[in-house]
């Protein structure tokens, strides 16, 4: 898993499978002595706001 010159075929396979999917997140490569040593993935999942039912508005709030 070299940098220099070329990555090997099965580094870019794993880093392509990591990417597939993932809809928000991010793909972290750790590289050390110019080679590859980890590849992390960490995956969102966002989940829409859900409005909350107030029985009085504000206006008609009592003190």
């Amino acid at each position: 898993m070299s940098l220099k010159g070329h990555l090997d075929q099965q580094v870019l396979d794993k880093i392509t499978s990591l990417l597939n999917g993932l809809e928000f997140g991010t793909i972290q490569i750790t590289v050390h002595d110019s080679q590859i040593t980890q590849i992390d993935r960490l995956e969102k999942h966002r989940l829409p706001l859900q409005k909350k039912a107030n029985s009085q508005s504000s206006s008609q709030r009592k003190i």
